[in-house]
């Protein structure tokens, strides 16, 4: 079990940046395979679905992280609370991917309910190695894992 201490804002937010241009780039794939099975082949929706998924999604992220962060009592982050914490991220992710391809698609039929259950799918294991990737990652040591100096 890791210990735990709240993170801090500026971690919060590179943490999203990270989620997001994995999250980013598992919609677009999956948008592409989806559209592409369907004889409907589209890169230019699938980067409008993943464009508009990483600017409305990092800000409800951040959002989500922060309400998690204030909702945690110190202690241990056990694998069990990451499941939690991932199981309430896809119920909110995945029906804004759903809205969203319903959206950027102009309708609201399998397409876009077949590119929100696939992703259902793949994010909730990409999330789920996502958040237990950061917590190895020493809390107010950012700068330092990945700038370190040259000794």
């Amino acid at each position: 079990m890791a210990t735990y201490k709240k993170e801090s804002h500026i971690r919060s937010l590179i943490k999203g940046v990270s989620w997001r241009i994995v999250a980013t780039t598992d919609t677009i794939l999956i948008v592409l395979l989806i559209t592409c099975l369907s004889g409907n082949c589209s890169l230019d929706n699938a980067i409008k679905i993943g464009v508009a998924e990483f600017l409305i999604k990092f800000i409800i992220y951040y959002i989500h992280e922060r309400i998690w962060q204030n909702s945690i009592q110190n202690g241990g982050i056990t694998s069990k609370k990451t499941l939690y914490k991932t199981i309430s991220w896809r119920l909110l992710a995945t029906t804004m991917t759903f809205v969203i391809s319903g959206t950027i698609l102009n309708a609201f039929d399998e397409i876009a309910l077949y590119i929100a259950l696939i992703e259902l799918f793949t994010k909730f294991a990409l999330y789920y190695l996502h958040e237990r990737m950061w917590l190895k990652i020493p809390l107010g040591r950012i700068r330092n894992y990945f700038f370190r100096r040259k000794d």
